[in-house]
C-alpha cells in the first residue's frame, strides 16, 4: 500500500477549506469583495464577480452591460478620485434576505451603493444592485420638523 506524503493531505485540506469558504460567504463578505475588486480591478470586473453569485443574471446580459457602462461613468473625470466606502445600514429579513447600503467616497460627491442578497438554500446570491446620488434628498426629508419629536 502506498501512502501519500503529508504535504498532499495538507494541500487537499486547504483546498477544501477554501472551497467551503467561497460557498459560505456572507453578504458582508460579498460587499467587501465587491469594493476591493472595484478599487483594484475596476467596476466591470467587480460587477462580473458580484453577478456570478446568481446564475439567473446570465439571462440579463443587456441589463448588466448597461449597469456596467453607467458605473464606469463614475470615473475621475466625472466624480474625482475614489477613496473607499463606508457602511450605512444593513437590514435582514428572516434568515434569507439582506439589504446592505454603503456610501462610496469620491472627491466630488458621495455615491450610495445598495446591495440586496438572497439565500434560497446554502449560498448567498446577489438579488439586486443599484447605486445613486439622490440620498441627500431623503436625508433632507428625514430632517423635516414633522418627523422630529418636538414634545419634551
Amino acid at each position: 500500500m502506498r501512502f501519500l506524503p503529508i504535504n498532499h493531505y495538507f494541500l487537499t485540506f486547504i483546498c477544501l477549506l477554501v472551497s467551503l469558504h467561497l460557498h459560505a460567504q456572507s453578504p458582508s463578505d460579498l460587499v467587501e469583495k465587491f469594493f476591493d475588486e472595484y478599487q483594484k480591478k475596476g467596476s466591470s470586473y467587480a460587477l462580473d464577480e458580484l453577478y456570478k453569485t446568481n446564475k439567473w443574471f446570465a439571462r440579463s446580459a443587456d441589463g448588466i452591460a448597461k449597469v456596467k457602462r453607467q458605473l464606469e461613468g463614475l470615473n475621475e473625470d466625472f466624480v474625482g478620485k475614489y477613496y473607499g466606502y463606508e457602511f450605512i445600514v444593513r437590514k435582514d429579513f428572516a434568515n434569507c434576505y439582506t439589504l446592505i447600503s454603503c456610501l462610496g467616497k469620491y472627491d466630488r460627491q458621495p455615491i450610495r451603493f445598495t446591495f440586496q442578497f438572497y439565500k434560497p438554500q446554502e449560498s448567498w446570491t446577489i438579488y439586486s444592485f443599484q447605486y445613486d446620488d439622490t440620498f441627500d434628498d431623503e436625508l433632507e426629508e428625514a430632517a423635516k420638523l414633522y418627523y422630529l419629536n418636538l414634545d419634551r
